[in-house]
């Protein structure tokens, strides 16, 4: 299942334990401009979270460059300067020199790619590097906070993902901390929700429940379930660099516990859905092989192994600026985004339950609850 939760997003490490901010370093960030605008480079930039980032730096009156391979989404961002390289080949000729107020590094997945994106870029002000909860040794854990110690590598040197992703994003954390020491920021998110995600997690639930009818809901009513809106990261993301706060913190939402029953009907009411609930245990849905994350994302069984991840502490970003908009505006916005899509893209979802299939499960359920 590790590699499921990977291959959905739930992925984010830091390899750097700190309780408080470090200090601030002495000297103030290169180039800044008189007005307080930055200079940002995105490494990345135009996939799903990047774009939320980008746009909101641009509207705060940000310069910002991009570093990727011009492969994904070509034609955004025509008007600014774009540096062509590939980090997974080494390919950072682009960056040689360069210098910026704050790096953006929503794209690490490797300890050396980092490693040598971070050197190169030392002078830099500031490192923001897009983790994951994912980085913790223990999640079975509730309430895991930034200070609880992340998972060590079983193999180091084994760079296969997604089988050892929080272990490397771990890594990659320590990485980006030892290139620019007391300079670096970790972003730990949990699930990236929202308009753009092309993985269709948490997006299942939305376009499900406009569907109407009985469906499944997993587990206990009472089972925790968390996500955080990718634009409300991206604006926190964009706090942390403007704000200089060098420091790790876990991006989760909402802001109080939530369980998965109020999630759904929370969803229902948003979208004004003719849909009914019917609760089926994690048991009966692991007999008939309907899986957590993929067949019904966001929902974990908070029992197993990865148990915690619903029920991360988001306390030290709520209290350094972190902003999460309504559950409703984040289910509307991702059914209205899902609507855009082309058919053949929607007749295609890559997560949730197929109709036929959870028309067999309820079929099934109902037959043993009698």
């Amino acid at each position: 299942m590790l590699a499921s939760l990977a291959s959905l997003g739930l992925l984010g490490v830091s390899g750097c334990e700190r309780d408080k901010p470090s200090a601030q370093p002495a000297d103030p960030p290169g180039g800044a401009k008189a007005d307080g605008s930055l200079a940002i480079l995105v490494l990345g930039g135009t996939g799903f979270l990047g774009p939320h980032f980008v746009d909101g730096a641009l509207a705060r009156g940000h310069t910002v460059t991009l570093f990727n391979r011009g492969k994904s989404n070509p034609h955004l961002y025509a008007e600014l300067e774009q540096l062509r390289g590939d980090r997974n080949e080494g390919d950072l000729d682009a960056l040689e020199g360069r210098r910026f107020d704050a790096v953006i590094d929503t794209s690490g997945y490797i300890p050396d790619h980092v490693t040598a994106t971070a050197s190169l870029l030392a002078s830099s002000g500031q490192y923001l590097f897009v983790s994951s909860v994912s980085v913790y040794r223990d999640q079975t854990q509730a309430g895991l906070s930034e200070s609880d110690p992340v998972a060590p590598h079983p193999e180091p040197g084994n760079d296969k993902l997604p089988d050892y992703y929080g272990p490397l994003k771990a890594l990659c954390e320590q990485a980006a901390e030892a290139a620019m020491p007391g300079k670096t920021t970790v972003i730990r998110p949990g699930l990236i929700v929202g308009p753009g995600d092309p993985t269709d997690r948490f997006t299942y639930w939305p376009v499900r429940i406009a569907r109407g009818g009985e469906m499944i809901a997993p587990g206990d009513p009472e089972d925790p379930v968390q996500w955080i809106d990718a634009r409300d990261l991206a604006a926190f993301m964009l706090e942390c660099v403007e704000r200089r706060q060098f420091n790790v913190y876990n991006a989760v939402g909402p802001a109080e516990r939530t369980s998965v029953e109020a999630m759904l009907k929370g969803g229902i009411e948003a979208l004004g859905a003719d849909a009914s609930l019917t609760f089926v245990p994690a048991d009966f849905l692991a007999k008939h092989e309907v899986s957590p994350w993929m067949d019904m994302p966001v929902w974990v069984p908070p029992a197993g192994e990865f148990g915690g991840l619903g029920s991360v502490s988001g306390a030290a970003a709520l209290a350094d600026g972190l902003r999460l908009r309504p559950l409703a505006q984040t289910m509307t916005d991702t059914l209205a985004y899902w609507n855009e899509l082309p058919e053949d893209r929607r007749a295609e979802p890559r997560a949730g339950l197929s109709a036929e299939r959870e028309v067999e499960v309820l079929a099934a359920w109902h037959e043993r609850a009698g």
